[in-house]
């Protein structure tokens, strides 16, 4: 007993070592990037992302982008070149391949974000309010959202479904690297404005919803898919993703209350409503990860 316990700590302990290392080496190249954006300075690209209005926007594509390459090439450096993991490993598909499985992927997403919204509207009054703008404009700024919102979901797919969970779940298992991973989801939103208890639960919740996306056959595109599908659902509706708000025209979203119900200034995902929309979304996700052999 003791001859096999102690070889699998091992292994486990490697693979968190590993799974640190990843995270450091992504923070530290995410750094560079940002740092590198930050010195170019006026230009061309920062004009066009005036186009996206809000600053917090223009904050998260940027952000987004410089996590996306250093992940990226964290991905590369350590789980390829370390690790020895394929592409298969990293459930990547090709290219050609990818949309087909992004397409449900954003469903997956968008779908508990409108159950979510819906319940805050019929249990806590939340309501959409007339805004300034019209509905060329909120259309205009939905897809630009979406676009910016698109490197962001995409890094944090790289960060947490990525290497971590793929070289955990090798040691552990999928379940409690799924967990773990989920778990370490929730704690990276500690800081985000507004963030309470609830909110950070939530998050890890998603972190599993994601987790089961990523074991679905669609792999990283259905991971990807969801994020950016949940995200851009909230966004379009005018609630704050998070704790970020991204103010569109022509509609105003009014959460409601009390907060613990509705998620108040975080958005949806602050309260007990997003709660019960990811978790029943849960066992769909379930019934679609069994089609493929683990």
């Amino acid at each position: 007993m003791v001859g096999t316990g102690a070889p699998r700590w091992r292994a486990f302990a490697k693979a968190l070592g590993w799974t640190l290392a990843f995270f450091l080496l992504g923070l530290a190249l995410t750094v560079a990037f940002s740092m590198a954006a930050a010195a170019l300075g006026p230009g061309p690209f920062r004009q066009q992302l005036k186009a996206l209005g809000h600053p917090s926007l223009r904050s998260a594509l940027i952000q987004g982008i410089s996590q996306t390459l250093g992940f990226g090439l964290a991905t590369w450096v350590i789980g390829f070149r370390v690790l020895k993991l394929t592409t298969t490993d990293l459930r990547w598909r090709s290219l050609r391949a990818g949309p087909r499985f992004l397409v449900p992927g954003l469903l997956i997403g968008i779908v508990p974000a409108l159950v979510a919204v819906g319940l805050g509207m019929t249990l806590g009054g939340a309501r959409f309010l007339p805004d300034t703008g019209s509905f060329g404009e909120w259309a205009g700024d939905v897809g630009l959202t979406a676009l910016a919102l698109a490197p962001a979901a995409l890094s944090e797919e790289l960060i947490f479904r990525g290497v971590p969970q793929v070289a955990l779940a090798k040691v552990i298992g999928r379940g409690s690297a799924l967990l773990m991973i989920a778990g370490l989801f929730g704690a990276a939103h500690l800081f985000n404005p507004g963030s309470t208890p609830l909110a950070v639960t939530n998050i890890a919740i998603a972190g599993i919803f994601l987790g089961l996306a990523f074991y679905t056959p669609g792999g990283i595109w259905a991971a990807f898919g969801a994020h950016l599908g949940w995200n851009a659902a909230l966004a379009a509706m005018d609630a704050p993703v998070s704790g970020l708000p991204l103010p569109i025209p022509y509609i105003n979203y009014s959460p409601g209350g009390p907060a613990w119900l509705t998620g108040g200034s975080f958005g949806p995902e602050g309260g007990l409503i997003a709660t019960v929309a990811l978790v029943l979304a849960l066992p769909l996700l379930i019934r679609w990860t069994r089609r493929e052999a683990a």
